[in-house]
């Protein structure tokens, strides 16, 4: 059982300094803890959460996957984006602005089914991905999934993230100027 949900919190989730605003979920039973969460902020890309939320509908077991990690770092490479030398796990858009790393996640609000995951003791880690156009300016939007979210589900978000294709856009937000190509439509 799965399903996303728009979260207003009394004390909110923070992803950097992002507060969350989607929370998708995998339960068991509509009582059970979470197997595993996945945690978007307003300004995620669109057709990234929609190409994740596409690819865990289509699956007929949503708290299991079989693929590891390289699959999420194959998606990014595969829409050209470059890996960081100093951390394997790492991958950047060509041009520095946007990221996502797997790595141990923050202690604060991210709920997890492996009762590993639960010890405060272990250090579980998951898939991270952010937006800073410009350095110190503050992330645009931030995402993050729990150590047990299927690798092949964050593939499909990190694929649709990384692709080249354009994306249709009302607003370009300010420091985004430069990042971008724009291309006008008729």
């Amino acid at each position: 059982m799965s399903w996303a949900q728009w979260v207003l919190a009394d004390e909110p989730i923070l992803l950097g300094d992002q507060p969350v605003a989607w929370t998708v979920s995998v339960r068991a039973t509509p009582d059970s803890l979470p197997q595993w969460n996945a945690y978007f902020s307003v300004g995620t890309p669109p057709e990234a959460v929609t190409d994740f939320l596409l690819a865990l509908e289509g699956r007929p077991d949503p708290a299991y996957g079989y693929a590891g990690p390289q699959v999420v770092l194959d998606a990014l490479a595969g829409g050209g984006w470059v890996r960081d030398l100093d951390t394997p796990t790492a991958m950047s858009d060509p041009r520095l602005a946007a990221s996502m790393v797997l790595t141990t996640l923050p202690d604060e609000g991210i709920q997890d089914g492996d009762p590993l995951v639960l010890n405060p003791e272990a250090e579980a880690a998951g898939w991270q991905a952010w937006c800073e156009p410009r350095m110190g300016a503050g992330l645009l939007w931030a995402a993050m999934f729990s150590a047990s979210t299927p690798h092949d589900l964050v593939a499909a978000f990190a694929a649709s993230l990384a692709s080249p294709a354009p994306v249709l856009r009302h607003t370009l937000p300010e420091s985004s100027e430069g990042q971008l190509t724009v291309r006008l439509t008729v």
